[in-house]
């Protein structure tokens, strides 16, 4: 920071004004800009805020929601901190059940609970040492813009104003007793519970794949557009499903191929209003008489809640979707040859009459045959009945006002890639040649590498979307969003082929494999993730590649930390579909003022069981790199905070000296 004895040259201060006097208009004399100065160095020497880091969300929004309330088990250790030579450990239980679920915790309580007054009094007493904790590394300016309009005033005194001496117990006391009184404990319970959550997680990043697999995309992102400060990097299914409502039919078909896969139409139907209605008859009629066994949902095994008639159905409609979804592949396949994936046209390499199919050369032996509208001299034509329904099903993804307003946060608060606090974040992979420098793809017949081809193909990406485009460009935006979701050198995907005919057909596991780019090879050398950090100009001591995308089978042994803690993947598998694979329920990676923690949970079982047990998601944390105390000073906040200071010193100098007349 430039002192007050500094000098500012008369030719830097014309080259500012413009940017002085645009300041004055806020700043508009010296008390004020010297006292935002103040403001500003006090910030810039305060802890910086925690970070909290999670992928592959999956739709799973009941165990990520309770994450979000239990800041990754933090408050509970928090809580902890505070009580444990006061309460027992049962006691601690029901306390952060309140803080997570406080209107469906009181309700519960209220069945139970003899002396209501006592537990008002009891429970507020602990919830403001609770939120003073948390507020600790906040200026009171950030924790008053936290605080609900109604009782912001009344949270404040409780905070700042600790019981010292008998004058100042009476009065804190008599604060708490009308809240009481007046009938209001419920009410303020809920606002400090929200402000402590809130407080608890500084910044969000969601490392993509918030789409597929879950019960609850759509519930997901509406808990984000509430949330206060998060970004998301764009995972693969989150692709799928943007180039779905931008009305690519290949990405149509693939979402609803893998809602029907895995029993998940609760976000079409539900959440965005999808009509299925066509679907269901076109497939009760053309495979009503075929089981379609190897097209049932997966879903757990104690899932009593789908009858066999729906099943059945269910089965019908994903074999449908399947089928359609080969044909029109092809056709954008061989409407963009440069994107070389003419091998994943395969229904012309069916032999029905043999019963297989010739990949590579090498025939092997298929599990399903019977495909009423595909035509041996034709397989790739759809019959009228299946355009028809194409057609409808593009309209209805279309004509989605909430899909388009979810799709409208991945482009406001989303990217490809993220660097924050010398963290560099993204999905799934930077493609790499196999000498493991990085590899050029080709987009739009140009070729990029690193960090210009992520950020080429998030420019494309948005031009589907704005209305601005020329049309020539936002049609291949909109084709593009296929080759995005399983196009080899896509850095969402990055792997050989999507095997998705051979997974359904096949039972033969060597045409089943998907080759994993060279990414996937090189992570744990600590050398080429050092390579990829420089090349995306990422700096610090303490720097990291953070994504998803690849399950960690922690199960099996596996390290998600790898390069000698260079690089982390937190894709533990929040999806109850990956828990068998990974056996765990998902990671979240915890970056505060003290260091870096990794965070293993265990399966969630259900908010209902919080509220009445206090179950909470059983979490391991690993001290991944400690490190002395970081201010924010040390943060990209403090350097954008340290700009501001050098411009208000400047300003300060222009005033005194004349440059700048005040606004007094």
């Amino acid at each position: 920071m430039k002192s007050n004895t500094t000098r500012f040259s008369s030719k830097q201060i014309e080259s500012d004004r413009r940017m002085l006097e645009l300041l004055s208009q806020s700043f508009g004399d010296i008390s004020s800009a010297a006292t935002e100065i103040i403001n500003l160095e006090a910030i810039l020497n305060l802890p910086k805020g925690t970070e909290h880091f999670v992928a592959d969300i999956h739709g799973e929004y009941e165990a990520f929601q309770h994450i979000l309330k239990n800041a990754s088990g933090n408050i509970k250790r928090e809580v902890t901190d505070i009580f444990s030579s006061s309460m027992r450990e049962e006691e601690i239980r029901q306390l952060c059940s309140l803080i997570y679920y406080p209107g469906r915790k009181l309700e519960y309580i209220k069945q139970s609970e003899s002396n209501l007054d006592n537990f008002y009094q009891v429970s507020l007493h602990r919830l403001v040492k609770v939120l003073q904790r948390v507020t600790s590394n906040y200026t009171r300016s950030k924790v008053r813009k936290a605080l609900p309009k109604e009782f912001a005033y009344i949270i404040e005194e409780l905070l700042h104003e600790a019981p010292s001496g008998e004058s100042k117990q009476a009065y804190y006391n008599r604060i708490i007793e009308t809240i009481i009184s007046t009938g209001q404990a419920d009410s303020f319970i809920k606002a400090i519970c929200r402000v402590i959550q809130r407080l608890s997680i500084d910044r969000l990043h969601i490392l993509g794949d918030i789409y597929d697999r879950g019960p609850g995309a759509h519930i997901i992102l509406d808990t984000l557009k509430g949330y206060r400060d998060f970004d998301i990097q764009w995972g693969n299914h989150d692709a799928l499903w943007m180039g779905a409502a931008a009305g690519n039919d290949c990405c149509i078909a693939n979402v609803l191929r893998i809602s029907l896969r895995y029993d998940n139409m609760t976000t079409l139907e539900d959440g965005y209003g999808i009509n299925l209605v066509p679907l269901a008859t076109f497939a009760m009629e053309v495979y009503g008489d075929d089981p379609c066994k190897i097209f049932e949902p997966k879903v757990p095994s104690d899932n009593t809640a789908l009858s066999m008639k729906n099943r059945r159905i269910i089965a019908k409609m994903h074999k449908a979707i399947t089928v359609i979804q080969f044909k029109i592949e092809a056709a954008l396949i061989d409407k963009h040859p440069e994107w070389k994936m003419e091998d994943r046209k395969l229904l012309h390499c069916m032999d029905r009459d043999k019963g297989t199919v010739r990949i590579d050369g090498v025939d092997y032996k298929m599990n399903d045959t019977n495909f009423p509208t595909i035509d041996p001299a034709d397989p790739y034509k759809l019959t009228d009945e299946e355009e028809e329904l194409i057609g409808k099903l593009v309209h209805s993804f279309k004509v989605s006002e909430k899909l388009k307003n979810h799709i409208d946060i991945f482009f406001s608060h989303g990217c490809m890639y993220n660097i924050c606090n010398s963290n560099l974040m993204f999905h799934a992979s930077v493609p790499l040649n196999p000498d493991g420098t990085l590899k050029e793809v080709e987009v739009i017949g140009k070729k990029f590498k690193g960090p210009e081809l992520h950020h080429e193909i998030g420019m494309l990406m948005r031009s589907a979307f704005n209305a601005d485009t020329p049309a020539d460009r936002r049609e291949y935006a909109i084709d593009y969003y296929f080759y995005i979701w399983c196009g080899p050198d896509s850095p969402l995907f990055d792997k050989k082929k999507m095997a998705t005919f051979e997974r359904y057909f096949l039972t033969d596991k060597v045409p089943r494999h998907e080759e994993k780019g060279e990414y996937y090879h090189r992570r744990d050398d600590a050398s080429t993730v050092n390579m990829i950090l420089d090349a995306f100009g990422v700096k610090g001591k303490h720097r990291h590649i953070i994504n998803g995308h690849v399950p960690v089978k922690a199960g099996s042994g596996e390290n998600p930390v790898k390069a000698g803690g260079a690089l982390m993947v937190i894709d533990g598998g929040f999806s109850k579909a990956y828990h068998d694979t990974t056996g765990i329920a998902g990671y979240t990676l915890v970056y505060h003022s003290g260091g870096i923690e990794l965070v293993q949970h265990e399966p969630f079982t259900s908010a209902e069981e919080a509220v009445k047990s206090g179950a909470d998601i059983y979490s391991t944390t690993r001290i991944v790199e400690p490190m002395q105390r970081t201010c924010v000073r040390e943060t990209d906040k403090g350097l954008e905070l340290q700009g501001q200071i050098n411009e208000l010193m400047e300003l300060l100098y222009a005033y005194r000296h004349g440059f700048v007349k005040e606004r007094k």
